[in-house]
């Protein structure tokens, strides 16, 4: 993550599940509760300054002059499923747009109202009252705050505010993985993969979002998922960057977001994309080229474009979600399969094992059955 930070600042991230945001009956986002459980992290978050034992003096002035945090998010893609709105598209940048002004608005107004009752973060007390308020003048003339209502703009004037940054978008990817959301604001890169189970065997999962759904709805085809169940390489770069750009808008310090673009992908379409993210306000950016690296991470290798990636995806486009080929039966074979340095890859039966980059990789297929990273 492109982090902006100031010498010996100090990290303070947390990050809301917004899958937990979403009334699953109406199929809509729980404002209140969202707002209730920012609140919440503000407050937890700014204790966290003054709990956590600093080493050096540095980072303790600094952590305390501007009392940073991060508050950010988890499973943005789950909340857009359950509401049934694509993520990329017209009405689901609509959505995530309102989602992120709450968000927004009230961490501000929690910070403030912090303010009010604990002082403001002593970077923006000046020594002389004309001071303090020539400070707080500044701060609220900044581009990002003059999109904030005027009541916190006029109540930053009078009482100052607690922390000087609230809001970041961190990558989640453990925490996410963890309690079974997507990561970050990032979309499912799939809805598919395979397991490696003690014995060697390796197991299809679903992302429990789409297991629920085929659990509530039996008669669906798992490969025919309805519209909502697009994935990160069923968006276009475009559509990638102009979420990321609405995000931002509402997001006062940096944001994690890869913008996926299919393989083949010319010089000259990937700097149009950061020019769009340029343009957009956005305040940084990564664009990855699907197959650009000899190994990479993910792989959808039944689902690898199959045009030549000057033109992108068409519009009636079904999401189908298959990770990596169908595995043979193990037990067909006397030869050592499994996920280890050395064996054979059970996905193709062709190669071996190595350790590349960090994660242990098929030296054919280039299945990536362990990472250590």
């Amino acid at each position: 993550m492109e982090q902006p930070l100031a010498p010996y600042s100090v990290c303070n991230l947390a990050a809301v599940n917004l899958a937990e945001m979403a009334n699953k009956d109406t199929k809509t986002v729980n404002f209140e509760k969202l707002a209730q459980t920012v609140k919440t992290g503000v407050r937890m978050q700014d204790n966290v300054i003054d709990a956590t034992p600093y080493f050096l003096k540095e980072n303790e002035k600094q952590a305390l002059g501007e009392r940073r945090i991060g508050l950010g998010v988890m499973g943005l893609h789950d909340l857009l499923i359950y509401c049934e709105s694509a993520y990329g598209s017209e009405e689901g940048n609509k959505l995530v747009d309102k989602v992120f002004e709450t968000i927004a608005v009230t961490a501000y107004r929690t910070s403030v109202e912090l303010a009010k009752e604990k002082g403001s973060f002593p970077f923006l007390v000046g020594k002389t009252e004309e001071e303090t308020k020539q400070l707080r003048q500044a701060f609220i003339n900044t581009g990002y705050m003059k999109r904030m209502p005027k009541d916190i703009r006029d109540d930053i004037l009078k009482y100052g505010i607690r922390n000087s940054h609230l809001l970041t978008v961190a990558p989640t990817g453990s925490t996410g993985t963890m309690v079974g959301v997507s990561t970050g604001l990032e979309p499912y890169y799939s809805f598919s993969y395979f397991r490696s189970g003690r014995l060697g065997k390796f197991i299809e999962v679903k992302a429990d979002i789409v297991q629920e759904y085929l659990d509530q709805h039996p008669e669906v085809d798992s490969n025919e998922l309805p519209e909502w169940f697009v994935t990160a390489m069923d968006l276009s770069p475009e559509e990638h960057a102009d979420t990321q750009c609405v995000i931002q808008r509402w997001v006062d310090s940096s944001i994690s977001k890869t913008v996926n673009a299919p393989r083949g992908y010319t010089v000259e379409q990937v700097e149009s994309v950061y020019e769009r993210l340029y343009r957009g306000g956005a305040k940084g950016g990564t664009v990855y080229v699907d197959g650009s690296r000899d190994s990479q991470v993910l792989t959808l290798k039944a689902e690898e474009n199959s045009f030549e990636q000057t033109e992108l995806f068409e519009e009636d486009k079904k999401p189908k979600v298959v990770l990596v080929d169908t595995v043979q039966e193990l037990e067909k074979t006397s030869v050592t399969i499994g996920s280890e340095v050395g064996n054979t890859c059970p996905v193709c039966r062709e190669g071996t094992v190595e350790d590349i980059g960090g994660c242990n990789t098929c030296t054919s297929c280039g299945a990536q059955l362990k990472c250590g990273l």
